[in-house]
């Protein structure tokens, strides 16, 4: 069930980061991405949106037979407890991978058996109110039957203030507008239902800034050594070195956004990078206030030269450490991706504070905007932060990180924000019009093709 992991974080370099005003990522011969990045209509067999599907689909199945084997075979654990455990690893994960869905994909079919091949070109698409109904209940099951951690060999595995986290960010994807679409804004304001589950993570202790920004991303700082990384409350957890396997278990989300010709320019013809720069945009560049730590932790600004060609443009680093350059396999970088982190619980409780959900603007919101600040090297403090404040401080601290594209979608402002974008850096005029259909992306082509009539075609494609 956690291998269906393996990607995720390169999906959200390419369907969060790629498709937000985070990137401008036009090539000189077209990719997979540009129409990502350019809001092409005719982008259901994109490699990139396949893949979203088909990945998290797997993973689906994967939890549903390990939940049926466990009903029909539980006895062999041997342990009631173990097998209560597993269920709620297993649900957990099957939210993981649904929520995936229904904030690219919007209305999908609710599946919570092994199905064969044959039965699942039988089943519509629920709607995305449907989907919701299952992420909910798995995840409050998860909660009431994980540990709170773990230790030696189990560290990794999901925790209940995983699912607490999760489950907070459900209740805010649905707090969001609809854009009159069938995607993940329900327009619910459950504000309220998300502050005590991110509280509760708060209140547990377990978990806190670290006080150098750089240091989140250090390999030297990742679990399970020495203590883990107290950024990280889910890490999606990768190891490399393992002689005969290091393209299975090994990271390679580290260069997906980071080009080729950078790491070629350092003579190393091993890490491969993206095949063309895909640079981050200039109103994210321009963005950072002098002084900005985060910004030199980011993105790469110093430029580079190869084959007689020098390239200025800015590209995305955050977890590119040259020291640490794999020897075996370009699939082989050892560090974990922290698929939620600390950082962010703190701000998405304040962002409910600011949504009307109980708390102090003093405390829950300036305060701790000020205080990552003040990490980043900022001195002037804010007072009085508003929604727009902590949009903008959340683009910049999650860069890289793949958040973006969700922030837009759960602010009500992506229309907005995104087609402002497009007028200021779509120098080539490449990028098509916003609308609201592009809040989603398409129903796969594949899945069309498979069971003709059984889909309808999301609006806009």
């Amino acid at each position: 069930m956690y291998s269906s992991l393996r990607n995720y974080p390169d999906r959200l370099c390419y369907l969060s980061e790629i498709r937000s005003d985070n990137i401008y990522g036009v090539s000189v011969t077209v990719r997979d991405w540009d129409p990502i990045n350019n809001f092409a209509k005719a982008i259901a067999s994109n490699t990139y949106v396949e893949e979203a599907w088909s990945a998290n689909f797997n993973g689906v199945f994967k939890a549903n037979t390990v939940l049926d084997q466990i009903s029909k075979n539980g006895a062999i654990i041997g342990s009631a407890s173990i097998a209560t455990r597993y269920n709620a690893e297993a649900k957990f994960l099957r939210a993981f991978y649904y929520f995936d869905l229904v904030r690219y994909f919007g209305k999908v079919p609710v599946v919570q058996t092994p199905v064969t091949p044959a039965e699942a070109t039988t089943i519509p698409r629920s709607a995305v109110a449907g989907v919701y109904k299952l992420i909910i209940a798995d995840l409050q099951f998860a909660i009431a039957n994980l540990p709170a951690s773990y230790t030696g060999v189990d560290v990794g595995r999901a925790t209940k203030y995983a699912a607490e986290g999760l489950l907070a960010q459900v209740y805010m994807a649905r707090s969001g507008p609809t854009y009159g679409i069938e995607g993940p804004g329900l327009g619910l304001s459950e504000w309220s239902l998300a502050l005590p589950l991110l509280q509760d993570i708060i209140n547990s202790n377990l978990f806190a800034l670290n006080t150098n920004y750089a240091n989140i991303f250090a390999y030297s700082n990742q679990s399970p050594v020495p203590a883990g990384n107290k950024e990280a409350v889910f890490d999606v957890m990768y190891q490399s070195g393992l002689s005969g396997s290091a393209s299975l278990y090994g990271a390679d989300f580290v260069w997906q956004l980071t080009p080729n010709g950078y790491f070629l320019s350092l003579k190393d013809t091993k890490s491969n990078g993206s095949l063309e720069i895909i640079p981050v945009s200039n109103d994210l560049a321009t963005s950072y206030a002098t002084g900005d730590l985060r910004k030199a932790a980011t993105i790469y600004t110093a430029g580079y030269t190869q084959a007689g060609s020098t390239e200025n443009r800015p590209f995305f680093k955050k977890w590119v450490d040259i020291t640490k350059i794999p020897t075996a396999s370009r699939f082989d970088w050892g560090i974990n991706y922290i698929a939620m982190r600390y950082t962010d619980i703190l701000l998405l409780k304040a962002e409910c504070v600011l949504n009307g959900a109980p708390g102090s603007t003093a405390t829950d919101v300036d305060a701790v905007v000020n205080t990552i600040r003040t990490r980043a090297g900022l001195t002037v403090p804010l007072v009085g932060v508003t929604l727009d404040q902590l949009l903008d401080e959340r683009r910049k601290e999650f860069a890289n990180e793949g958040l973006r594209w969700f922030d837009l979608q759960r602010s009500g402002k992506l229309l907005t924000i995104m087609n402002a974008w497009k007028t200021k850096d779509d120098a080539q005029g490449k990028v098509n019009t916003i609308i609201p259909g592009y809040v989603v992306y398409p129903v796969p082509q594949s899945q069309l093709d498979a069971a003709p009539g059984l889909y309808t075609q999301n609006i806009g494609y």
